[in-house]
């Protein structure tokens, strides 16, 4: 083994541009801002979000899968709801349906942006992206069960009129919300985390229908002689002739010291902060501009919600590249998870002392992507491993949801 040095993941750019994308926050919030400065602040947005994607890696590297994902999607819908909140404090009636229209764009792009470049980038690289289906399936059942609770009955419920839900019905529905994001950070973390851990793509691929499931396989793999058994059957199953891919770097490297990791987690939650809050100095110039184009008021949630979404979606389809597409869905469910589990009950709170109504309900279109979303999404995941052609319909149902976002 090398004793070669290790080199520190903390490099001068990643240091430096969280704290300028914070300065430029401080110094353009809640000011009109000419266009020279807004692509200023636009461009140490951007810079932000590259540095927040680095410290993400950085302590998901120390911490381990699935801790690392949940990292990122855990600390970037925290500060989602805080911007959503801020701005229908200081919204008024116009922004009675913010919280429905970012929730339901992050769930779009989460579950069809994200997923369907982590598996067109996997698919590119190994022709079949191979991920757990139990896990993964686990958590596009929660990610359905939150939105239809949360966003498809309140078109429904009579106690008021509108897409609204009661007060009592509010409260059950955040306290619903809470309690099952609880028990899947639970089921992923602890009692079930190998569901969760990206799959070993040599075994996986090959695996025929009726073998031993990916859990039971990585279990397996943990002594040599599991190990020339699943050497076997990957043979036996019409794997001969196919390499399997070398393993990956990132399992042979050593783990940054804790000192790193503290400081890149540091670093990333200022690095959060300064995209969202950047996302927020910009917004105005883009409500102008959607203003001016004649452009629906609900693309200003949704614009706001890519950039948002910016670090999750570059540490997934590096993490994709890496033939990790499970961190991938990891990434792209857990947020989806998050933004619903976490800002729905933020919004019930925040109503106490919040004027006016607090429109949830999707309308018609929506509740059929939605929909779509779902059955799509449950055929990608339950066989376990997806190609290019499920990436393309993912992609096309985003592209799809962004065209009637513009011209409903």
């Amino acid at each position: 083994m090398s004793t070669a040095t290790r080199k520190s993941p903390l490099t001068d750019w990643t240091l430096v541009v969280p704290v300028v994308a914070l300065v430029a926050l401080v110094f353009s919030w809640g000011r009109d801002l000419p266009s020279g400065v807004v692509a200023l602040v636009a461009l140490c947005l951007g810079g932000a979000v590259l540095a927040a994607v680095h410290h993400a890696e950085v302590v998901a590297h120390r911490v381990g899968e699935p801790f690392g994902s949940l990292v990122l999607a855990v600390a970037v819908t925290v500060i989602e709801v805080a911007l959503i909140v801020t701005l229908m404090a200081d919204g008024g009636p116009k922004t009675a349906s913010l919280a429905r229209d970012t929730v339901f764009a992050a769930v779009m792009i989460t579950c069809n942006g994200i997923v369907g470049l982590s598996l067109l980038v996997g698919a590119l690289r190994t022709r079949v992206a191979v991920f757990n289906a139990e896990g993964s399936g686990a958590a596009l059942a929660t990610v359905a069960t939150l939105a239809v609770l949360s966003l498809v009955l309140p078109t429904f419920t009579t106690s008021k009129p509108g897409p609204e839900f009661s007060t009592a019905q509010l409260a059950f529905a955040a306290v619903a919300s809470l309690s099952l994001y609880g028990v899947f950070i639970a089921v992923q973390t602890v009692r079930h985390r190998d569901y969760f851990l990206p799959v070993d793509t040599g075994a996986g691929r090959s695996r025929p229908a009726g073998a031993a499931s990916p859990s039971e396989a990585a279990t397996a793999m943990a002594s040599a002689s599991a190990l020339a058994s699943a050497s076997a059957l990957a043979s036996a199953g019409g794997g001969a002739g196919r390499e399997a891919p070398a393993p990956l770097d990132e399992d042979h490297a050593e783990p940054p010291s804790v000192r790193d990791a503290l400081i890149s987690l540091g670093l990333l939650l200022v690095a959060l902060v300064a995209v969202v809050g950047d996302a927020k100095a910009v917004s105005p110039t883009i409500e102008s501009g959607v203003e001016s184009a004649g452009l629906p008021n609900a693309v200003v949630g949704v614009i706001i919600a890519l950039l948002v979404l910016a670090p999750e979606t570059l540490a997934a389809v590096r993490a994709a590249r890496r033939d990790r597409v499970q961190t991938s869905l990891n990434l792209a469910y857990g947020s989806a998870i998050a933004s619903i589990g976490l800002t729905i009950p933020a919004i019930a709170l925040a109503s106490i002392w919040l004027s006016g109504p607090l429109l949830l309900g999707l309308g018609p279109i929506h509740m059929v992507l939605l929909a779509l979303t779902i059955v799509v999404s449950a055929l990608t995941i339950v066989p376990g491993r997806a190609t290019l052609l499920q990436a393309g319909v993912h992609l096309v149902l985003l592209a799809a949801y962004l065209f009637l976002a513009v011209s409903p």
